[in-house]
């Protein structure tokens, strides 16, 4: 039921789009980017028993919590990356999302160095 509400949503926002970009181009983009965030916030209102589930096993098995706060902030980077670079696409400013992507690439690495860090200290004590 939730999915269909998101397609709805989404259907909904695609056509006032076009229809905006017929009477006033200029506020088309606008329209993207609100109803993006609209349909985000959305999604993200269901994601809380996602991470509570998570959090329980990362709880259960004794993995470093900190571990665990880092790969989420890995996901969040991605799909903010995504989200932003998609819409500088959508306005016609692929370079600009190519720069978007590039920068999150980097973050991403540069967040997942304790993590690497950490599996090898973890094979280091097992050898």
């Amino acid at each position: 039921m939730e999915l269909i509400k998101v397609i709805v949503l989404g259907l909904v926002l695609s056509i006032i789009t076009v229809l905006m970009k017929s009477i006033k181009p200029e506020y088309s983009l606008i329209c993207v980017i609100v109803g993006s965030i609209i349909l985000v916030m959305y999604i993200l209102s269901g994601v809380q028993s996602i991470f509570d589930y998570f959090s329980e096993i990362v709880s259960k098995t004794g993995i470093d919590n900190v571990m665990f706060k880092t790969l989420l902030k890995i996901i969040g980077v991605g799909y903010l990356v995504e989200f932003s670079a998609g819409v500088c696409i959508d306005s016609g400013n692929s370079s600009v999302a190519d720069k978007i992507v590039l920068a999150g690439k980097v973050l991403i690495f540069s967040l997942s160095i304790p993590i690497i860090s950490n599996l090898f200290n973890m094979i280091m004590d097992l050898i």
